[in-house]
């Protein structure tokens, strides 16, 4: 049987790892043993905060719809109740967006979910 020389295979792997290692610090760039370390740790951290950047992305939709509506007398969450006692169904991006770019059509959703929630008063 012929002998098999692995050196191209090889370097092409090596090849990927430092490619993607492109930019790190020290040894972590141009070390094939360190950089295939630091490139996978890379790859778990993009992993979990691509989960991640949806919870982010909520709670800072949550954040400025909360600093919209105080000056309607409301907090975020009997916003929200009011919305759905309403029958409005929008989803928090959009109405975050309304709430920055359109104010006018804003105050027109926050009334319509404030009227079914007149009778408290918040501090």
């Amino acid at each position: 049987m012929a002998r098999v020389k692995r050196g191209v295979t090889g370097h092409a792997k090596h090849k990927k790892v430092l490619k993607a290692a492109k930019g790190y610090y020290g040894r972590r760039k141009n070390t094939i043993r360190i950089a295939k370390q630091a490139v996978e740790k890379a790859n778990q951290y993009a992993y979990r905060d691509r989960k991640r950047r949806k919870r982010t992305f909520r709670a800072l939709w949550i954040q400025r719809l909360n600093a919209a509506v105080r000056p309607f007398g409301l907090t975020y969450s009997r916003f929200i109740d009011g919305l759905g006692k309403a029958g409005l169904l929008v989803d928090r991006k959009v109405l975050s967006d309304l709430a920055i770019r359109e104010p006018a059509a804003f105050a027109v959703i926050v009334e319509e979910g404030q009227g079914r929630d007149r009778g408290v008063s918040v501090r």
